[in-house]
């Protein structure tokens, strides 16, 4: 498995979209991006203030990409994860952690301390973040209000 990544900008942000799309329009997630939905989504991600992305790429195929913003914290910077996206035709095999695993040492290299990201509880992404790593912050909660 040769994974190449390159600096996401908005060059990408038609293959992204469309990948977008098929991954969270999927199960698990049946969700309901539409093109412009998906596209504002990640332009304001591309656009957003110390914005670091990248896609990758096996054997020529675009295969996913991962996306978010460093922020400074009191003791000192973090990244949050906005997005990782892997063609749902290859999840499973490896490849999302992969991609993690070097995007957490390019992270390391830029001496960002830490990182943390939101995913769905008890599910498939869950599972993935704890078998790479992660854990649950039990000092935060996320709070939601409809309006």
């Amino acid at each position: 498995m040769s994974v190449r990544s390159v600096f996401m900008n908005e060059e990408h942000l038609d293959a992204c979209i469309e990948l977008y799309q098929n991954v969270f329009n999927s199960s698990p997630w049946n969700e309901s991006w539409t093109v412009e939905t998906a596209k504002e989504r990640l332009s304001d991600l591309v656009n957003t203030p110390k914005f670091l992305g990248f896609v990758f790429y096996e054997s020529g195929q675009f295969i996913g990409f991962i996306a978010g913003n460093s922020k400074r914290t009191y003791n000192g910077v973090t990244f949050y994860i906005a997005e990782l996206c892997v063609n749902n035709k290859i999840q499973g095999k490896g490849y999302g952690t992969k991609m993690l695993n070097w995007f957490e040492e390019e992270l390391k290299r830029r001496e960002i301390q830490s990182l943390y990201l939101l995913t769905s509880k008890e599910g498939l992404a869950e599972a993935f973040y704890l078998k790479n790593g992660y854990n649950v912050n039990n000092n935060r909660i996320v709070m939601r209000k409809e309006l």
